[in-house]
């Protein structure tokens, strides 16, 4: 199993409730690319990452994808439509080669009724993306495209990065990060609701000014901290 990022909902698990629900439910794999989930269909079953990211994300009326946000190890997924029977509200597809525990959403409901406390981890994680939901809305309307894409690369780098020496590459921390999760920029259009070339326009002027660096499935963060006074 990867490590599981902090405060992820099996992070917060106890190693009863942990294994519990593992034995509810089967560990299946996905490629790069696959689709665990489908928006509107019926949710028959709940995933918990073991390995792995994943996108959620949503069609346009007009075409091309929203991009909602991006689960690590630890997440769990489809817990909405599991909880209130509505058809997903979202689709999920795995970034890169992916391990879950898929549960189906009676046995995840029967887990839930015999463990009250994680009830209350699944509120606090809601409350989480709720906020976190209140908090992009409020970046349209106060920030550009450039202000968007600096902090969904500050969110990135936070989440996704590693210490990178830009003469010897992996380095020690307090240096360069290399972000380590491969969006491309279509996927980060549609995560700062912009055009593409928007996007490429703001990628080009973070450049210039010496703070990140781009390259084939490859981006790293030279000066976090101006991207962060930028993004506020």
């Amino acid at each position: 199993m990867s490590a599981l990022e902090p405060g992820s909902f099996l992070a917060d698990l106890t190693p009863a409730e942990r294994a519990d629900l593992e034995s509810r439910g089967r560990v299946r794999d996905f490629e790069r690319g696959a689709t665990l989930f489908t928006e509107g269909e019926e949710p028959g079953w709940v995933a918990v990452l073991l390995k792995g990211r994943v996108k959620a994300f949503a069609y346009h009326e007009q075409g091309g994808e929203a991009l909602l946000a991006v689960r690590g190890p630890g997440a769990l997924l489809g817990e909405v439509a599991a909880i209130d029977g509505l058809p997903r509200s979202a689709s999920v597809e795995a970034l890169e080669p992916v391990r879950a525990l898929a549960v189906t959403a009676d046995e995840f409901m029967a887990f839930l009724q015999a463990h009250g406390r994680v009830s209350i981890i699944i509120m606090r994680i809601l409350c989480q993306r709720w906020r976190d939901a209140d908090r992009k809305r409020a970046e349209f309307g106060m920030f550009d495209a450039t202000g968007r894409v600096a902090q969904r690369l500050v969110e990135l780098a936070e989440r996704f990065g590693v210490p990178y020496d830009r003469r010897n590459g992996p380095g020690e921390a307090g240096e360069s990060v290399r972000i380590t999760l491969n969006l491309s920029q279509e996927e980060l259009a549609g995560w700062v609701g912009a055009s593409r070339e928007a996007v490429s326009k703001a990628l080009r002027t973070l450049r210039a000014h010496g703070w990140i660096e781009t390259g084939r499935r490859r981006l790293i963060v030279h000066d976090l901290q101006a991207l962060r006074r930028h993004a506020r």
